[in-house]
């Protein structure tokens, strides 16, 4: 058994003496692990680093085995990623998300998410809002993805406010308005044709709506928790987004007029 593709390192773990179990989310072929001989050496350290982009190419002599991967690197980004808590956080967080999935079970397009947040992580005004969308995909292909096109209600697309803790679809603001204290906050970026983007209180309810349909569809029922990467990635992108909106104002010209 052979195959090449484009992988994403998740996190690797020691193996033996010098080489490492590896653990990829390929963009054919889902997560999947493989043995990286010599993984340890110092030529294939700075490689084998979380959210670096690679080449590999995996050999077993069955399909069910462990397998070797053999790699070589297309985009070295861990160094950068290393200097910001928001992206040393990021990339923990969201290969967590990816171990919810099944092992070799294909999920293209979250590859394809996974790699442009990698490059955004960084970005104080895109990153939280990325990492909330990368979540609700997430939902998605688990089986409990959210409907916020149209109201529950009413099917209508306007002022769409609130979200549904039952069914996880949106509610117009003037039909949730009775049940308000028991609905879900919907942030307007989430909103269907909206080019709002997030400030800090739209992406705490965010951070809020996915964080209890994750514990809700999937971390309660599996006995599991959400680990202190995500918490840690939501207080650092809030707090860098603060910083870049609070520079921005100062940097803005005033009227004396």
């Amino acid at each position: 058994m052979q195959w090449t593709d484009e992988a994403i390192l998740l996190g690797v773990r020691r193996h033996g003496e010098t080489s490492v179990i590896a653990e990829m989310m390929t963009r054919e072929r889902g997560r999947h692990l493989g043995m990286v001989r010599s993984g340890r050496s110092r030529n294939m350290q700075p490689v084998l680093q979380p959210g670096n982009r690679l080449e590999v190419t995996w050999r077993a002599r069955l399909d069910e085995h462990i397998g070797e991967y053999r790699v070589e690197p297309l985009v070295l980004r861990a160094g950068r990623l290393m200097e910001s808590a928001t992206a040393v956080y990021g990339v923990q967080a969201l290969a967590a998300l990816l171990r919810l999935l099944p092992e070799r079970d294909p999920h293209p397009h979250l590859f394809e998410a996974l790699d442009v947040i990698l490059d955004h992580l960084q970005e104080p005004a895109t990153a939280g809002e990325l990492f909330v969308r990368f979540e609700l995909a997430l939902l998605n292909d688990l089986g409990f993805g959210l409907d916020l096109e149209e109201c529950a209600a009413t099917g209508l697309r306007d002022d769409l406010a609130f979200v549904s803790p039952k069914s996880g679809r949106a509610v117009s603001r003037d039909a949730g308005a009775p049940w308000a204290d028991k609905m879900l906050a919907l942030p307007g970026f989430l909103a269907p044709g909206t080019r709002r983007g997030a400030d800090p209180e739209s992406l705490i309810e965010a951070f809020k709506l996915t964080a209890f349909f994750l514990d809700r569809h999937v971390y309660v029922p599996r006995g599991l928790e959400p680990g202190a990467a995500r918490e840690g990635f939501c207080q650092a992108a809030l707090k860098t987004l603060r910083a870049s909106l609070d520079a921005t104002s100062l940097a803005a010209p005033r009227n004396t007029a």
